[in-house]
């Protein structure tokens, strides 16, 4: 399955955007999708997941819970994260990946991912 991310931008503070992680060759719901972030030089930090089969969501635990949600669309084969309340703190690089669920459940770690997309920028101006 190969990954395509898009959807960044500028925007203000306070601004909302989506971004969409587009899957090819698979059915994306085989999987448990994965939005990270990075920042140049830092490691890919976990943002949200949603699982495979149940389609629970995870955040992480830091600023993001109560701003960004995650969903899927199956007849798109899409994976969405919608970005409210836009603060300058989310400025990075967002990734998409998935991981298989024979592998375990939703995990924070990045090493745990694959096929990463190209990733998108987002940037927030104060």
């Amino acid at each position: 399955v190969q990954l395509q991310a898009s959807g960044g931008g500028l925007v203000q503070a306070g601004d909302s955007l989506r971004l969409s992680c587009v899957a090819s060759g698979r059915s994306i719901s085989r999987y448990h999708v994965g939005w990270f972030r990075q920042l140049p030089g830092k490691e890919r930090d976990f943002v949200a997941a949603i699982h495979s089969s149940s389609g629970r969501t995870y955040y992480a635990d830091y600023s993001v819970k109560g701003r960004f949600t995650i969903s899927r669309d199956n007849a798109e084969n899409t994976v969405h994260l919608q970005m409210n309340n836009l603060k300058p703190e989310d400025t990075a690089v967002y990734y998409c990946a998935i991981k298989e669920p024979r592998a375990g459940g939703i995990t924070e770690t990045a090493a745990d991912f694959r096929s990463w997309g190209q990733g998108t920028q987002v940037t927030v101006s104060s």
